[in-house]
């Protein structure tokens, strides 16, 4: 157990808040869940110099591998903590908020159990770049600026956004989600993005949403075959001036 410890003393150094600088490029990477082939390709084709990786949460759960990709995933971020940044989705908040399928979960020992949920913790809950991107795993929260994010409390309502939030193709705010989940429209993304200065939103968590919407600010990313046939990641250019919609990002498949 001495090497989770260490492992959760690397993911501490993040804020909940992760800013990366004007440098490289990063790989935005979607729900992993359970699928280590996946994250082991991402890692043989991206883990090299002038390359950021951003996992945005879902590492556990529905897929055949969630033990071996999360450790793997730790193993990584322990290796190279400013090159690594794996951000909270809902099934790393088990601990907090129960749901099915957790398969994950459900299959640890007691002290396997608290183990994780002490490492989940501590995850960071969103990535901005300098030219003008915002990674979550669900929706962006309702804050007034970015450094509140650092503030946010699991189990809050920012959290629920973050983690939980699903994007519905309606205009409003607040929509019915008929999952029960906290569902959001148009008039709230653009809200939303405009109060913290932000022009694109990447993130995950919604496999039967379209992967581009909101006039293409909004690119949602799944990276399992736990949920399709094709993995799909996003590489933006951190040095070019302004991201402004999907265009100005690199939409691959793995």
């Amino acid at each position: 157990m001495q090497k989770f410890q260490f492992y959760k003393e690397i993911l501490e150094r993040d804020q909940r808040l992760v800013r990366l600088r004007a440098k490289g490029k990063a790989v935005f990477v979607g729900d992993t869940h359970g699928d280590l082939d996946a994250t082991e390709t991402v890692f043989s084709q991206y883990f090299k110099p002038g390359y950021t990786l951003v996992f945005l949460g879902d590492y556990v759960d529905r897929g055949p591998d969630s033990k071996e990709n999360i450790e793997f995933l730790l193993k990584k971020k322990s290796e190279a903590p400013d090159q690594v940044f794996l951000l909270m989705g809902n099934h790393e908040g088990y601990c907090s908020v129960p749901f099915r399928p957790a398969d994950f979960w459900e299959s640890l020992a007691p002290d396997e159990y608290n183990v994780f949920s002490d490492i989940f913790q501590v995850l960071p809950f969103a990535v901005v770049t300098e030219n003008g991107i915002l990674a979550v795993h669900g929706v962006p929260p309702a804050v007034d600026t970015l450094e509140e994010v650092n503030t946010i409390q699991l189990c809050s309502e920012q959290w629920h956004q973050v983690t939980w939030g699903d994007f519905v193709e309606m205009p409003g705010e607040r929509v019915n989600d008929p999952k029960d989940r906290p569902g959001f429209g148009e008039g709230y993304f653009i809200r939303a993005m405009k109060q913290l200065g932000k022009n694109v939103l990447i993130r995950s968590h919604q496999p039967k949403i379209k992967p581009v919407i909101f006039d293409k600010r909004c690119i949602t990313l799944m990276t399992s075959y736990a949920y399709t046939f094709t993995r799909h990641i996003a590489i933006a250019d951190l040095e070019k001036p302004f991201i402004h919609s999907a265009d100005d990002l690199e939409i691959l498949e793995i």
